[in-house]
């Protein structure tokens, strides 16, 4: 009787912490911020292509890494004097398939594929990319922590 009775405590604590974690009442929020960050995608985007430095500083968080498809790591500052040179430009950046956000409280992290051309430190590209960023969400709003490309299919 006694284990019949921790088997049943157990299964009601159980049920009782499944339906606490029902996903609908989560999901508004998921969805807003995701919505959110697709935004910031879009802004980020643009900026790149308008070599805008002062929304590009704003999105990218001080501690902003970006991996090219070289695998060259760079920081916030470099990204910033490459662009501000001219050594890294963006010509065009064709979405290859829908961007893919998955929102995890502050945090959320964005996959797609691309096709860019322009250059990136003084090097020519133009190919399909795997891209994935990582943002986060703090006072100000989402910005930019990681950037990482992975060549696909370099032409």
């Amino acid at each position: 009787m006694k284990r019949f009775i921790s088997h049943l405590a157990i299964n009601i604590a159980l049920v009782s912490f499944a339906i606490g974690q029902s996903p609908t009442a989560q999901q508004p929020a998921n969805s807003t911020s995701e919505q959110e960050v697709r935004q910031m995608i879009e802004k980020y985007r643009t900026a790149i292509l308008q070599r805008d430095i002062a929304t590009l500083e704003k999105i990218w968080a001080d501690d902003y890494v970006f991996v090219n498809a070289a695998g060259d790591v760079l920081a916030k500052t470099e990204r910033l004097a490459n662009i501000k040179s001219g050594t890294t430009t963006l010509d065009s950046i064709n979405e290859e398939e829908n961007v893919t956000v998955r929102v995890y409280q502050n945090s959320a992290v964005a996959t797609s594929r691309v096709t860019l051309k322009g250059q990136y430190s003084g090097q020519p590209i133009s190919g399909e990319y795997r891209s994935i960023l990582v943002w986060v969400k703090g006072s100000g709003g989402w910005q930019l922590v990681s950037n990482q490309l992975t060549a696909l299919k370099p032409k």
